[in-house]
């Protein structure tokens, strides 16, 4: 029964992400570029979250977390950029 809901939430989040990847290629401005991004990062931890419950396994659970952070960090790094022009003041 966990394999069904598996492969179901996969599926789903599998067509998620390529809806986002949609958006960030044809977005008509710079922001929603930096948000298709942000939500390909908790797309992406979604699916490392999934394989951990899947194989059973706190590691992946460790990995999300760690790229959780790496992506927050960038989003408000990129949204820095776009408001001021600079990263680093």
């Amino acid at each position: 029964m966990i394999t069904i809901a598996i492969a179901i939430a996969a599926g789903a989040i599998c067509l998620a992400l390529g809806l986002t990847l949609y958006r960030l290629v044809v977005g008509p401005d710079a922001t929603d570029r930096v948000l298709a991004l942000d939500t390909l990062v908790i797309e992406a931890i979604a699916l490392i979250v999934l394989i951990g419950i899947a194989y059973g396994t706190g590691m992946y659970f460790e990995a999300a977390l760690l790229f959780a952070m790496v992506g927050f960090v960038t989003t408000v790094a990129f949204c820095k950029f776009l408001l001021r022009g600079n990263v680093i003041e």
